[in-house]
């Protein structure tokens, strides 16, 4: 009997489904129940994930029965090996942190069953990422020249704190994953599994059908919505992709233009509150910042992006002519009726409960219930086989996300041990010299290497601990510049400045230019600049500077899903769509280009922590700004643009974004305004003519 025929098989299906739903009440148990330690909930957390991706990943796809055994002997192995050795952390303490040979046998075997199901799961990328990341701390670090040289540490030292280390295998990113990860992809598994799947799309036919590039436009908010659910760029592709994209060919859009705009709105899915993937989560752990005030801030960045998406639709169905089709004629309040409570009830649920101080654990317990319980007001009740099916579900779709994080843990370790985090940042600040877009550069730069191999989850916690101090450094030292040149220093600043600067004293509290402050922060020796920046700066401004560099690497983390040379969810619509992936990816590249702009804006606005005049100003120029945006790089607006008007465009669009005077701002706007007019009134003209040769 082959893999196949064994994945087919009632036995086997029967496993899955036991093991799934058994993983699931587990992790309710412990999440919602009691309170575990730690260490033994994330090695639980392991060993359960372990044993379900012996069966979703075999070794050979086409292997015998024989391999398919020692497949599931594989994942048993790896459990054990967790549960004992976190079984035996206190007799290793008591020993005082000495291995017995049986504990360096079985701590082995762990970490070399993390490496092959994280190859399993995730290919060969992150495997050798781990085992360069231990080798460096075991040997050679010792012999690298410069700033990465590392005294090293003896293989014994290196098993236990890659086990037991608070950012390890076991550690902190574990326990993210089996908490928040794993309660809200469950709640989003038992979303799909009540029918709000269908309820978004028929949604978004409802609302957007009709419209100029409605087919588009519908890809473009089922994505956003399904977003919601999912947290995932090719899950969303995938689910809403088999619908979006054979509407927008039907109605006249160029087939790879509907594959990228399917990846491209399908990536902003992890950049929509409340579940954003797992990055969120992750977030409000590093920066210890609540998870609330991380969802709130998301929200307009979000809409943005998706603006963007939206308006690339609107110029390509303007540009080829797209029609909008006779048959999207359902109702938004039939829709409502269908299923609307389903999707809207838990979601509401959710953000109350969110709103009101609960933990996201918590709160994404109680919304689970919400949707069974919202099930019986629809057409699609949700009994105990659709229960046992959507937890089955939601382990299933888990498996790569649990493993990942866990093995992830391996690489953090390595960074915090070493220090290889704080040298990074330094080489970044020292590289960009203070220019805040060579930073944002360098780190785009990163995460695209990174995400060739790491999925965007794994490539933020990367680029987050090496490079999120550095911009975080960048743009604190640039509000620093600013309370200096307006000449706010408090009598603490000052006191502090007589340490750190002393030959600039006389100047400091008087106004002065922007070069002349750059000059004081810059000559602050580097071990004082975090007592300046405290003593200048309150403890709410920091907080948003933090956040902001974080939301900046997080954004950038995700141009992997639409970035050639690897573009996961460009290359699932492409297989969707029935085009070359790479030409479909470099659409999507083109499409997603909010990723690039938004992150400007945290970086030079106050988008983040602003006032709410500040940010809905800034949402309604940048707005503007990224249509002007758009169609100067399509060089398109109702009609085409001759080279004049497409340069003045992308200088408008410059005027819109860039962070300068409100009368800036205007005076783009009107010159946006003026060339819409005259383009539209040319479309106007031609089709005049058209009618009249006709």
């Amino acid at each position: 009997m082959t893999a196949s025929e064994t994945d087919d098989h009632p036995l086997h299906t029967t496993i899955l489904l036991v093991l799934g739903v058994s993983i699931s009440l587990m992790h309710i148990w412990f999440n919602v129940v009691i309170v575990l330690p730690t260490l033994w909930q994330n090695a639980l957390h392991f060993a359960g994930f372990s044993l379900i991706a012996a069966l979703l990943y075999p070794l050979s796809k086409d292997g015998s029965i024989l391999l398919r055994v020692s497949d599931i002997l594989l994942g048993l192995l790896a459990a054990g090996s967790a549960v004992y050795m976190i079984a035996m952390e206190d007799a290793i303490y008591a020993r005082g942190v000495s291995l017995l040979p049986s504990e360096w046998v079985v701590g082995g075997i762990l970490i070399l069953c993390a490496l092959e199901f994280t190859r399993r799961v995730a290919g060969w990328f992150i495997p050798v990422l781990i085992i360069i990341a231990l080798t460096y701390i075991g040997w050679w670090g010792t012999i690298v020249p410069g700033v990465f040289k590392f005294p090293g540490l003896n293989v014994e030292t290196i098993l236990f704190r890659s086990i037991y280390g608070d950012d390890a295998l076991f550690g902190t990113i574990a326990r993210i994953s089996s908490t928040y990860v794993f309660m809200f992809i469950l709640f989003g598994a038992f979303l799909l599994r009540s029918g709000a799947g269908e309820f978004v799309i028929d949604l978004a036919r409802s609302v957007a059908g009709r419209m100029v590039g409605g087919p588009g436009l519908v890809a473009v908010m089922a994505s956003g919505l399904m977003g919601t659910i999912s947290g995932s760029a090719v899950a969303n592709t995938a689910s809403t992709g088999v619908i979006t994209i054979p509407l927008m060919k039907r109605a006249g859009f160029p087939a790879k233009f509907a594959a990228g705009t399917e990846a491209a709105a399908s990536t902003g899915g992890q950049l929509m509150p409340p579940i954003m993937g797992a990055g969120a989560f992750i977030m409000a752990t590093y920066t210890q910042i609540s998870y609330n005030t991380i969802v709130l801030v998301s929200i307009i960045p979000a809409i943005l992006y998706f603006a963007t998406v939206a308006f690339f639709v609107r110029i390509e169905a303007k540009r080829s002519f797209v029609t909008a089709l006779d048959d999207e004629k359902i109702s938004a309040v039939e829709v409502f009726k269908k299923g609307g409570i389903v999707f809207l009830a838990p979601i509401g649920v959710l953000i109350a409960l969110l709103i009101y101080g609960f933990t996201p654990t918590y709160a994404a317990g109680i919304s689970i219930v919400a949707v069974v319980v919202s099930s019986w007001f629809s057409e699609n009740k949700m009994g105990l086989k659709a229960i046992v099916e959507a937890m089955a579900l939601g382990a299933k779709n888990m498996v790569m996300t649990a493993i990942l994080l866990c093995a992830v843990g391996l690489i953090v370790n390595v960074i915090s041990t070493a220090g290889v985090g704080n040298t990074f940042s330094l080489m970044i600040t020292q590289w960009a010299g203070h220019n805040m877009v060579i930073a944002i550069i360098l780190v785009a730069l990163a995460s695209l290497v990174l995400g060739m191999g790491l999925p965007v989850t794994a490539a933020y916690i990367v680029l987050g601990t090496l490079s999120a101090p550095a911009l975080h450094g960048l743009i604190a030292d640039g509000m620093l510049v600013d309370a200096l040149a307006s000449g706010q220093v408090s009598e603490t600043a000052r006191a502090i400045f007589m340490l750190a600067a002393p030959e600039h004293l006389a100047e400091i509290g008087n106004p002065m230019n922007h070069a002349a402050a750059r000059a004081i922060i810059d000559a602050v020796p580097i071990d004082l600049i975090s007592a300046v920046r405290e003593s200048m700066l309150s403890e709410s401004v920091m907080m948003y500077a933090l956040l902001s560099a974080h939301l900046i690497v997080f954004w950038l983390s995700q141009d992997s899903n639409v970035t050639p040379p690897v573009a996961l969810a460009a290359f699932t619509g492409a297989a969707i769509a029935g085009t070359k992936p790479m030409e479909t990816g470099v659409q999507s590249w083109k499409i997603a280009k909010g990723l690039y702009v938004v992150p400007l804006l945290f970086a030079y606005t106050p988008l983040v922590g602003g006032s709410w005049f500040e940010v809905g100003s800034i949402f309604v120029f940048a707005l503007f700004g990224l249509y002007a945006f758009a169609a100067g790089i399509e060089g398109y607006m109702e009609n085409k643009l001759n080279l004049l008007f497409r340069l003045l465009t992308l200088g408008a669009a410059a005027a819109l974004l860039w962070p300068t005077v409100w009368w800036v701002h205007l005076a783009g706007l009107v010159v946006l305004v003026g060339i819409f007019l005259s383009n539209r009134r040319t479309t106007q003209g031609e089709n005049v003519a058209a009618v009249v040769t006709a």
